[in-house]
């Protein structure tokens, strides 16, 4: 009992700490000690048993092993897209073409294509923002939609769909054996349904704010787009392609780590493509190296406090509540994925908590492997965007400088209520397939 108090409190105090803006390095270890001692597991090592401070770590450490490496040049492909002009020539291209009276379509299928083309989600926020600023000035519309249209772009329908060169899509591969498009005809069902009801349910907050006499308002030091030389908008897509195609190509012989030659290949490509447009490429490749070290680091913080979770009893007792659900295996799952990642906040970290508990479980029985990675990739998707997640709080404060009280409600309702709605859709559809 005191060890599922332990576990629940340690859980809700880490999720109120993040809300706070607590530093992760210190929150994660914190409420680890806590669901570590209430769960009987010693501080230091004192005999073949687990310790926290060894539990711990090894979850930290092994995440770093595993990771580092996509992390690092998913990060430097993402700022060398920025700082060639490489993202804004392709954002600006497709904004061009949709123009005004297409400002909120425009925004979202910008976000998609960088997105999807595996560059990172807090890049994309920034490079598009300014446009969509512009763009939504020039429409009149309240611009405390701009978070919720940025975080729609790339963290719903593109991040965890088959093929996608995002994380989320492939921690999945390293526990169960499958490849980024595992149930990829669900997959293109549950993203086109997710990009449809999602696009229209922001369509119509706006409206209905428009007709309440929402209109946009100009901020003192409100960015402008920057003239530069950009590159062509082709020389920006092509890179996006090169990564597609060689995790494509070679995902079936090297498995996770294929993202590997994808990203470096990306960032190969942009190297000889836009070499001239660099702006400054020794800043970029710094940002981008320190950029890493920081997102790994605090998923890996995260990770940690997973790993000394999983040492408790009362875990053991949670993984076998929700496992046991009566129905299809994949409604556990789906439930087990979806919690963890709201709780910690980060769609990556649940993955790497749930699934070396659930993949041995689920593997002694008869469910279908890629089914399970497609479930548990979209399942992290949904309450990952709860108001603690690092990117949301990042993309409504920083970037668009807007309030949660604000601009939270559309981002809640494209990234959480949409997601899950798109989860529900996929086990269903697997069922009856």
């Amino acid at each position: 009992m005191i060890s599922m108090i332990g576990l629940v409190g340690g859980l809700l105090l880490l999720t109120i700490l993040a809300l706070r803006g607590w530093n992760l390095f210190i929150a994660a270890p914190f409420c680890a000690l806590i669901v570590g001692m209430t769960g009987g597991v010693p501080v230091f090592p004192a005999d073949d048993g687990p310790a926290f401070v060894t539990t711990y770590m090894d979850g930290f450490a092994s995440f770093v092993a595993a990771w580092f490496l996509m992390f690092l040049l998913g990060s430097l492909f993402g700022k060398f897209m920025e700082d060639t002009g490489s993202a804004d020539s392709l954002a600006r291209w497709i904004v061009n073409r949709l123009g005004m009276k297409h400002a909120v379509a425009a925004v979202v299928i910008a976000c998609a294509i960088l997105t999807y083309g595996g560059v990172s989600v807090f890049i994309v926020a920034f490079s598009v923002y300014p446009m969509a600023l512009s763009l939504f000035k020039d429409a009149n519309l309240p611009r405390r939609f701009i978070p919720g249209a940025l975080a729609f772009g790339s963290v719903t329908f593109t991040m965890t769909s088959a093929g996608s060169p995002e994380i989320q899509n492939w921690i999945p591969i390293k526990f169960l054996g499958t490849t980024p498009y595992a149930a990829w005809e669900v997959s293109l069902v549950v993203a086109v349904f997710m990009a449809s009801a999602g696009f229209w349910w922001l369509k119509r907050m706006i409206a209905a704010a428009v007709a309440n006499g929402e209109h946009y308002e100009h901020r003192p030091g409100d960015p402008e787009i920057p003239e530069r030389d950009y590159p062509h908008p082709v020389t920006g897509l092509l890179p996006l392609l090169v990564v597609l195609l060689v995790s494509f190509f070679f995902h079936e012989a090297y498995a996770q780590y294929a993202l590997i030659l994808a990203l470096g290949g990306g960032c190969l490509a942009i190297m000889a493509i836009n070499w001239k447009h660099f702006h400054n490429m020794d800043r970029a490749i710094g940002e981008g190296t320190t950029g890493a070290l920081i997102a790994i680091g605090n998923t890996s913080a995260v990770v940690g406090f997973g790993t000394v979770a999983k040492a408790s009893p009362a875990f053991a007792v949670a993984v076998g509540a929700m496992t046991g659900i009566p129905g299809s295996e994949l409604i556990g799952a789906a439930i087990a994925v979806t919690v963890i990642a709201g709780l910690t906040g980060s769609a990556s970290g649940g993955l790497s908590i749930a699934l070396p508990v659930l993949a041995p479980y689920y593997q002694e029985t008869d469910v279908n492997m890629e089914q399970l990675h497609r479930i548990s990739s979209i399942a992290s998707g949904a309450l990952d965007s709860l108001p603690h997640n690092g990117y949301v709080v990042t993309t409504i404060r920083a970037i668009c400088r807007e309030t949660h009280h604000s601009a939270y409600g559309p981002v809640a309702a494209l990234t959480v209520v949409v997601p899950m709605i798109g989860l529900v859709m996929a086990v269903a559809l697997m069922h009856w397939i």
